[in-house]
């Protein structure tokens, strides 16, 4: 059980992690031990993330998320594995937890007729000052 916050929790079955061998330094270790983690998140069948939520988080996980309604996250930053195994939960409990909070909706707004005004007058002066920089006729 996993859990991010106190109404959203998610249950073991929901997710499923393998692990391959990294890429990168680690020595003779990069070559025995399968320290990479490929963290899988059923987002679409969870009935523990609300419908508004979720399509919140598809938007958010990019091409993390697969077409089956899955969101992978797949880390291999250092030579544990445990250690990348929390990174990749924790990565997921952030992503689920921005996608919780509603954006303010952006309101068009008009400019002042004075701030018109001034922006125009000042591209007016501009262009008489360089006007003023052709030759100087005899």
């Amino acid at each position: 059980m996993m859990r991010v916050n106190d109404q959203i929790e998610i249950a073991d079955w929901e997710l499923t992690e393998s692990f391959t061998r990294a890429s990168g330094p680690g020595g003779q270790n990069v070559n025995k031990v399968s320290t990479a983690v490929e963290l899988r998140f059923e987002a679409a069948r969870s009935p523990n993330l609300p419908d508004p939520v979720k399509t919140r988080l598809r938007r958010l996980a990019g091409q993390r998320w697969t077409k089956d309604g899955a969101i992978v996250i797949f880390v291999q930053e250092t030579r544990s594995q445990a250690r990348n195994r929390e990174i990749a939960r924790d990565r997921l409990a952030e992503l689920i937890l921005s996608a919780t909070v509603v954006q303010k909706r952006r309101r068009a707004t008009k400019p002042t007729y004075g701030s018109v005004k001034r922006r125009l007058e000042g591209k007016k002066a501009r262009g008489e000052v360089k006007a003023l920089r052709g030759k100087v006729e005899e």
